[in-house]
């Protein structure tokens, strides 16, 4: 399984090859640094972290600094793990190969991903505190308005049965915590690539706020 860290910019538009106009989604993708190899001999798996978006020497542990003195990387805000893959590397002559990462390589987004691929854009999506059944679960509300009712337009109804069970079962839907929880949007396709800027274009939304880190993996 290959993939990039990025960051959601925000959403756009284009038309695609049949001109029709696509809602897309604005990622910037790497570029990222190869800062570890875990191999199944030393740590028990095979995986590749990689790092993504510099910050602040002051900001960073000691103990982060020493985990990049082998890649020779500045701190980075956000650390992933990937299945390890080979990325495609171009020389001078414009002759394409394959070759594995090692520690302290950068790569970027053209070296793995195509346009027209198809991926899965993986992040955090937007917290929205605590929130009553309307919002959180879809619910109607009771209804009518008439009838002496004047206060329970939101309200969740009743949660419970008579004297037996006498409990509320579990995963009864009411209010509570909405939003925050990591979401995998699945097979995403890619419709444009801007490599001097490291931005790709993917149909449709992915989760998370505007500058929020997502995984793009294929």
């Amino acid at each position: 399984m290959a993939g990039i860290l990025g960051k959601k910019i925000g959403m756009t538009s284009i038309f695609d090859a049949d001109g029709l106009n696509t809602a897309c989604t604005i990622i910037q993708a790497g570029p990222c640094v190869v800062t570890q190899i875990k191999k199944l001999e030393t740590e028990g798996y095979n995986s590749i972290q990689v790092g993504y978006d510099d910050k602040h020497l002051r900001k960073a542990l000691k103990t982060e600094i020493g985990h990049l003195k082998n890649s020779k990387a500045t701190p980075k805000k956000v650390y992933k793990e990937f299945s390890i893959f080979d990325v495609e590397i171009s020389d001078q002559d414009g002759n394409n190969s394959r070759e594995e990462l090692k520690v302290g390589d950068v790569f970027t987004i053209n070296s793995v991903f195509k346009e027209g691929e198809f991926v899965d854009v993986s992040g955090k999506s937007k917290g929205r505190g605590f929130q009553g059944v309307v919002k959180r679960h879809g619910f109607r509300g009771v209804g009518d308005a008439t009838h002496g009712q004047h206060n329970r337009m939101r309200a969740p109804g009743s949660i419970g049965a008579a004297s037996y069970p006498a409990r509320v079962f579990k995963g009864m839907r009411m209010a509570g915590r909405m939003g925050g929880k990591r979401f995998t949007y699945q097979n995403l396709k890619i419709m444009k690539i801007i490599t001097d800027k490291n931005i790709m274009l993917v149909k449709g939304a992915i989760p998370g706020p505007k500058n929020s880190y997502v995984e793009i993996t294929n």
